[in-house]
């Protein structure tokens, strides 16, 4: 059963640093895009990165471009989003998600989240 757990997330002041992680199991992660997602009280989700199967090329939202790092290690089927210099308006609760044809594309399975909240 293929399934995806995210985990790390917590209170962070101002100005810090979290790292998430997002632990696959129950398929090849060699072959699946990983998008990190997040969703804020009243707002719509939105997509902050992702990494491709292939080559593992990246892309982020601007709002965390030079701020947020994706990266992922398919021998321990992980992938992990550092999130550095956060802002209040970072908190939300934080989604890993996997696309099978591996494109950042289309997003099939979702993990169940983890709040981050960034406050003083």
């Amino acid at each position: 059963q293929l399934q995806l757990v995210e985990s790390g997330g917590g209170l962070v002041q101002p100005g810090g640093s979290l790292r998430l992680s997002c632990a696959a199991s129950g398929f090849a992660l060699d072959y699946y895009a990983i998008g990190w997602f997040r969703q804020a009280p009243g707002k719509e989700r939105e997509g902050v990165s992702c990494i491709r199967s292939s080559g593992g090329s990246t892309n982020y939202a601007d709002s965390v471009k030079g701020r947020f790092i994706i990266s992922r290690d398919n021998a321990k089927k992980m992938v992990y989003l550092q999130m550095n210099s956060l802002k209040p308006e970072d908190t939300a609760v934080y989604y890993c998600a996997a696309d099978p044809r591996g494109s950042c594309f289309e997003f099939d399975y979702w993990g169940q989240g983890t709040q981050v909240t960034v406050s003083s």
